[in-house]
């Protein structure tokens, strides 16, 4: 388990997570859709996250949802490297209604984001521009090459909760142990 605690001027964040836990969140940042799309991704990546957050959200949710991807990036990196013994590479697309993301992942230690969903406006009060955002803070800390391609939809909370399931499921599968691998690279190190 890692638990992290970041505050600064715009936000000041706890968090803890497992990534042996079994998809349990608690999880309070103050922007409702951000809240559900955190705990979809702890359930469908089998991570615990315990997060809270209080941010200036009197000025918008930009601060609140970067930084929550800089923490949770930080402490997946804490908990993931040195890695051996795990799969290295995970894919997934998630369908959710008409929507269908794709995500392909790689735990490279090498920070790389693909993000090609075409979403735009808000989702309630949140702003949908906030989801390439945060998956680039967390890619950045985590140290994840990560593509998130928007297979097809119309509905953008589909379209959103899709990418943030992909990622999970991706993420997952990217963690599962596997004995035979040793050091999962050429290198010999990640």
């Amino acid at each position: 388990m890692t638990e992290l605690n970041r505050k600064t001027k715009e936000t000041d964040i706890k968090c803890k997570i497992d990534i042996n836990g079994n998809g349990t969140s608690n999880i309070s940042t103050g922007v409702g859709f951000f809240d559900h799309m955190l705990e979809a991704f702890s359930k469908h990546s089998g991570i615990d996250i315990d997060l809270s957050c209080n941010g200036d959200l009197h000025v918008d949710a930009h601060h609140t949802v970067e930084d929550c991807g800089i923490v949770l990036g930080k402490a997946l990196k804490d908990e993931i490297f040195p890695i051996e013994k795990v799969e290295r590479y995970g894919n997934a697309t998630v369908v959710m209604d008409e929507a269908s993301s794709t995500c392909a992942l790689d735990l490279s230690n090498r920070p790389f984001l693909v993000y090609e969903v075409n979403v735009s406006g808000k989702v309630g009060e949140f702003d949908t521009e906030l989801v390439e955002e945060f998956f680039h803070a967390i890619a950045g800390n985590a140290g994840l090459t990560v593509h998130i391609i928007q297979d097809r939809g119309r509905n953008k909370h589909h379209i959103i909760e899709a990418s943030f399931k992909a990622f999970a499921v991706a993420l997952r599968r990217a963690m599962a142990k596997n004995e035979k691998l040793g050091i999962p690279s050429t290198k010999g190190v990640l």
